[in-house]
């Protein structure tokens, strides 16, 4: 669904729904785990899940996924508990030592407080070229995820919103940055991550090269 960030009710209501039911709150942090802060959105935004979902960053970009909550529910898992579960490449040595080493870097004082003034300036600098331009532009973004959207509405809080969007125009947009040498997701479902890889340069450049392709667009 791209980048949406969630309204400030949302995530406290889940918490308080699952609590009045009994039901289990589960943060899927595939996206957003270790991207918008160090310990995930579910810090960011101050909601403590009873499970959380986490993807291929723990591993460096190698393939492996993780869960883990609350130690009840944890012991309720083989071997301590009889709910069966297995991996066939569980603890691989390969993807540890590179989620090790990766998650090392990403606990390095500054590391989010510079993901954020990246992806700030990004998303201002394209609303500055959409504006410029004409073209009306919608730019999502919390931490190091970013979301771009062709809308003409003043903002993008939902799955309708999104929906509504103009994905053709996106789609043009996508190949005309590519071919200024920028690679944006490809898909306009899809969000954007940063990495301190970028430098204020690099954000830059992007902008310059969006506020080619808007004159065009």
């Amino acid at each position: 669904m791209n980048c949406v960030p969630p309204l400030p009710e949302f995530l406290p209501g889940l918490r308080a729904l699952c609590d009045e039911f009994g039901a289990l709150l589960i943060i899927d942090e595939v996206m957003t785990g270790f991207r918008v802060a160090l310990a995930g959105a579910q810090d960011y935004y101050g909601v403590v899940p009873d499970l959380t979902c986490l993807g291929k960053i723990i591993g460096g970009g190698m393939p492996v996924g993780a869960f883990g909550g609350r130690r009840d529910v944890m012991d309720a898992l083989a071997p301590t508990g009889p709910v069966y579960q297995a991996g066939t490449l569980s603890g691989n040595p390969i993807a540890m030592a590179a989620g090790f080493a990766c998650l090392n870097e990403v606990a390095q004082p500054g590391v989010h407080e510079t993901l954020d003034e990246l992806t700030t300036r990004l998303a201002e600098g394209l609303l500055e070229a959409a504006e410029e331009a004409g073209i009306p532009l919608v730019v999502n973004h919390v931490g190091g995820m970013f979301g771009i959207f062709f809308t003409d509405a003043e903002s993008v809080t939902c799955y309708q919103d999104v929906m509504a969007c103009d994905v053709e125009r996106f789609k043009r947009f996508f190949h005309m940055m590519l071919d200024e040498g920028v690679y944006l997701a490809p898909s306009a479902f899809e969000a954007g991550f940063m990495s301190v890889a970028h430098s204020m340069e690099d954000i830059n450049n992007t902008i310059d090269a969006a506020r080619r392709v808007f004159a065009k667009l």
